[in-house]
């Protein structure tokens, strides 16, 4: 890339967001406050680790990409399930190893740790940064030759069970391996063309989908505050009703429903006479399931209670598909669901928000991924996705342990699948179009919505720290938002509205 050459991150609907510099792409500049994570480890882990990359991942260590010569091939997607058993096994014995060491000789070893190695670490962190860039820049410029070379480089030191930002690094590779293999000639109309994807849920989806939920607290967050806010809206009403947005998220949507109830019952003033939720996805299957379940917590508490379901996506979903009456009180409820609706159009995200809005809700409650990877150029939503992903990760490092197979399902099946749709997808194909805090309020306000301040912020931190999940994750107020972050980094955000 020539020196100085810089890229400007857009606004999809041709605003300016807010004054931007233009950033330099020259990598000492770029990264100068960037932190590569790593984590200690002894020589002899180091073996160990080794030992046990080479009997999940290959020969080599590297990733099991496809064996053909053709490196522009879709990545494989890594078999977690056929591993498990074995994968335990071997980490159990690691650690019988690794404590047979005692405590206090591993600290000795881990405290006496040389500065030549942590900069030899940070070293090959830097330069696996570079080599992505690098590589990202040669598939936007269509030159696959460079690109193919820059991925085989990749391929060996993008560690599935590496450290921190190697993990994240693979995820990026898988992307821009699929996105190189739909890359047109040069002089073709057009970048990319796959046809449209919908998500799809699968065991693995599945099980990585309630990790998330149980040990991060990114869902948890959502639903917390959204209960909150919900309860606040509901003040004094008799009759309510919910439809939530995308309910088939994961079962486990259920838990926010039935804490709905729990605290309706007990609260205090105006006895409930009614809850009514509609649930709006694309599998009525599911839905219903989660209904049944929600039916059943409700004659446990004696609850007059009704469930609905409205099988269809967001762009199709009319204002009348959703039963309500003039004696009831409507909160509309999107927990990571709203952004799936984002297109290039500008008119598409506005016409689901102004169907919604002909409900009157007394209440819409937005929680979505708080960082912009819906810019209309490849590059700049490629580093965007990259700073954002580094940080789940690093997170991730800090509440799991390595060799943790969790960690490896949370980071396969449900980070990795948004990262490869960011990165190697265009448009209908892609959805996961994820934007800052502030132009969601732009495009909410444009839709008729007023915004609805939340003053929770101790209240959240309170509940944060109960969580007890680790050190690093922080909640702050932002001109009447919620932020969830990690080291300062934002994550989540959630706001109201009206």
């Amino acid at each position: 890339m020539e020196p100085g050459l810089q890229w400007r991150p857009d606004d999809p609907d041709g605003e300016n967001n807010e004054a931007i510099d233009a950033v330099d792409l020259n990598l000492p500049n770029m990264y100068r406050n960037w932190t590569v994570f790593e984590e200690p480890r002894s020589h002899k882990r180091l073996k160990l680790e080794h030992s046990l990359m080479n009997d999940l991942i290959g020969s080599n260590g590297n990733l099991n990409f496809s064996t053909t010569t053709n490196l522009t091939t879709s990545l494989p997607r890594l078999q977690f399930r056929d591993h498990v058993w074995a994968y335990t096994q071997r980490y159990l014995a690691i650690e019988a190893m690794e404590d047979a060491m005692g405590g206090e000789e591993k600290g000795h070893k881990e405290e006496n740790r040389s500065k030549e190695e942590e900069e030899e670490e940070g070293k090959e962190g830097m330069k696996l940064v570079h080599q992505l860039i690098a590589c990202a820049e040669a598939v936007a410029c269509r030159d696959k030759i460079h690109a193919s070379a820059l991925l085989s480089e990749l391929k060996a030191n993008a560690l599935v069970f590496g450290t921190s930002f190697q993990r994240v690094a693979s995820c990026f590779v898988q992307g821009l391996v699929e996105r190189l293999a739909l890359v047109q000639p040069l002089g073709a109309v057009g970048v990319i063309g796959p046809a449209a994807k919908t998500r799809t849920i699968s065991f693995e989806t599945d099980e990585a989908l309630s990790l998330v939920y149980d040990l991060c607290p990114q869902i948890q967050f959502g639903h917390f505050v959204a209960n909150e806010s919900i309860l606040e809206a509901f003040e004094g009403e008799s009759y309510v009703h919910v439809v939530d947005l995308g309910m088939t998220l994961c079962m486990r949507c259920s838990h926010q429903w039935r804490n709905l109830m729990q605290s309706l019952i007990h609260r205090t003033g105006q006895p409930l006479k009614r809850l009514r939720i509609t649930g709006v996805g694309t599998c009525r299957e599911r839905l219903q399931a989660i209904g049944d379940d929600l039916k059943h917590h409700a004659k446990t508490l004696k609850l007059n209670f009704e469930f609905s379901v409205v099988e269809s996506n967001l762009e199709n979903l009319k204002p009348e598909d959703v039963k309500t009456s003039d004696e009831e009180a409507i909160a509309i409820n999107s927990i990571l669901q709203l952004h799936c609706a984002v297109k290039e159009s500008r008119g598409a995200l506005n016409s689901v928000l102004q169907k919604l809005h002909k409900l009157s809700p007394k209440l819409l409650i937005l929680v979505e991924q708080d960082s912009s990877h819906n810019g209309p150029f490849f590059l700049g939503r490629f580093m965007e996705a990259l700073h954002y992903y580094s940080a789940i990760f690093d997170a991730l490092d800090t509440m799991l342990p390595k060799y943790d197979t969790r960690r490896a399902k949370i980071e396969q099946f449900y980070f990795a699948e948004e990262i490869k749709n960011i990165v190697s997808c265009e448009g209908a194909a892609r959805f996961e179009r994820h934007e800052r805090v502030d132009q969601w309020r732009r495009r909410m306000s444009r839709a008729g919505f007023q915004p609805v301040a939340m003053k929770m912020a101790l209240q959240a931190k309170q509940w944060l720290g109960k969580l007890r999940v680790c050190e690093g994750y922080t909640i702050e107020e932002d001109k009447g938002c919620l932020i969830l972050g990690w080291k300062s980094k934002p994550i989540i955000s959630a706001s109201c509205w009206k």
